[in-house]
Parts: structure tokens; C-alpha cells; sequence
């Protein structure tokens, strides 16, 4: 099992993470639907376990034309599809991706993702094993700095050009984190709350098992890369959409998700096929 933590520091509270994502997943996942792919919303509604309540979802992924070319030639016809699970009990959120149709228990991707007030400087938050923690790498994604596939490259969602008009913040300079570093710790020793800036992390702990002897180690470092891909490209977009989602509240959210998940249902019917491709 290849186990990664990314580590992406943001210009923004927890609490105002907690809307931009959401906004941001809706949106995304409009982006990537459409010509009988994309995403389909099967669940999503309040959840508890014990003590820990969220908002549970359950989604299908249909990824035919997504997925690298190898992994077509292994598995039959309508077997590429992926379902996801998901715990949101913010600022904790567990997300479970399996294959049930085809490979059942030969493949899991895992996400706990967790969300810090702080500048990415904690050590083991999932709270693993320390044989587990020796042996997950631990990576720094950058929002601004990072380098990005050429194919994902888009002005407006680069942070060094975009600048957000209702919360004052942007562009985002090649030496920002190290800015933010200071400001923090200026406003501590003023300790006028006033001059605090918004920062947080996101800690995404990534485990992923496949068990197809003589392509695990391969499929495993793939999905290590697909995630990398995603989470830096998601978290650009969240901070370039900032003046689409800042404001709004959580009543705002969930009437947006339900119309999005309308939305996804005729696009992924009749729409064309669109957004990211798989990976070779």
C-alpha cells in the first residue's frame, strides 16, 4: 500500500474552506460531465455515527474515455466506472473510492482529509501508526508555484494573476507563503486580532491498494500522481473562484448541490464529452 499526505497551505479561514469547497466541487464536477460521462450524484444527505455527524454522498463515477490506456486493454466494457463515498463531518471528511462491479476488493483509493488553522507545520494529524507514518511521504503543494500539466493551464485559474475583489487578496506572488508566514506571526506578537491574515491547511492523507499482482506498485504510484494532479489543480480553482462562493452560507450550499445534481443528470445524458482525460 502506497500511502502519500499532501499538504496544501490556502489564504483563507477553516470556516470559509468549508463554502469554497463545496461551491467548488459542484462546480467541478459540471466541468467534468457530459456525452454519458461524468458524475452522477446518487446520495447526499445528513449522516451520524455515534458522536460524529456530516453530510454523507455516494456518487458513480463514468470515466470511459478518463482512465489510462493500459488500464482499458485489463478490464472489460462498462466495467470503468468508480463509486465514491463520502463522510463529511468538516473539518474532518473521509472519501472512499472503490470499483464494486468489477474488481470488488482488489481496489481503494482512501482520502481522510483534515482541516488545520495552521501554515501546514503539523506532524501526523490522521493520528496513524508510526510504521505507517515512517513510511508516508509527506507532500507540499503549492497553489501559486507548484507547476501545473501544460494541458491543465488556464489563466484565470492561476493565483499569481487572479486577484479576489470582495475579499482583497491575490495575486499571489512566488514567495506568498513565506509572506503569509510573517504576517502570522506579526499579528501574534501585536496580538491585535485585527491584523490576523486568513490562512489554513488542508492535510489529505492518501492510501491507496490495488491488488493486481504484477501492476500493483505501477497503478498505485498512478493514482499517487492522479491525486496530486487533482488536489493541486482543485485548490487553484477554489482560491480563483473566491469571489463566486465568498459570501454565501450553508443554506446557500446545499440549495446549490441540489440543483447541480439536476443539472448533472441532463448534462451527463444529452451534454457533449468534456473536462480532464486520464493519465498515461
Amino acid at each position: 500500500m502506497l500511502i502519500k499526505e499532501y499538504r496544501i497551505v490556502l489564504p483563507m479561514t477553516v470556516e470559509e474552506y468549508q463554502v469554497a469547497q463545496l461551491w467548488s466541487v459542484a462546480e467541478a464536477s459540471k466541468n467534468e460531465t457530459g456525452g454519458g460521462e461524468g458524475i452522477e450524484v446518487l446520495e447526499n444527505h445528513p449522516y451520524q455515527k455515534g458522536d460524529e455527524c456530516g453530510q454523507y454522498t455516494k456518487k458513480m463515477y463514468h470515466l470511459a474515455s478518463r482512465v489510462p490506456k493500459f488500464l482499458e486493454y485489463l478490464a472489460p466494457a462498462g466495467s470503468l466506472e468508480l463509486q465514491e463515498e463520502a463522510w463529511n463531518a468538516y473539518p474532518f471528511c473521509k472519501t472512499v473510492i472503490t470499483n464494486p462491479a468489477y474488481m470488488k476488493d482488489g481496489f481503494e483509493i482512501c482520502i481522510k482529509s483534515l482541516y488545520l488553522p495552521d501554515m501546514g507545520d503539523s506532524e501526523n494529524v490522521h493520528k496513524i501508526s508510526q510504521e505507517e507514518w515512517k513510511a508516508t511521504e509527506v507532500v507540499r503543494l503549492d497553489i501559486a508555484n507548484t507547476p501545473v500539466k501544460s494541458s491543465d493551464y488556464k489563466p484565470e485559474f492561476d493565483p499569481q494573476l487572479v486577484k479576489s475583489e470582495k475579499a482583497q487578496r491575490g495575486p499571489l506572488s512566488k514567495h506568498w507563503i513565506e509572506q503569509l508566514r510573517a504576517r502570522k506571526l506579526i499579528a501574534e506578537s501585536s496580538g491585535d486580532p485585527q491584523d490576523k491574515p486568513a490562512y489554513m491547511c488542508a492535510y489529505k492523507l492518501v492510501s491507496c491498494n490495488f491488488k493486481w499482482f504484477g501492476l500493483q506498485n505501477r497503478v498505485e504510484s498512478l493514482i499517487q500522481n492522479i491525486e496530486h494532479r487533482i488536489f493541486l489543480n482543485f485548490n487553484r480553482q477554489v482560491f480563483c473562484w473566491m469571489d463566486k462562493w465568498y459570501g454565501l452560507t450553508m443554506d446557500d450550499i446545499r440549495s446549490i448541490e441540489d440543483q447541480t445534481q439536476k443539472e448533472l443528470n441532463e448534462m451527463r445524458a444529452h451534454g457533449c464529452i468534456q473536462g480532464t482525460k486520464g493519465v498515461d
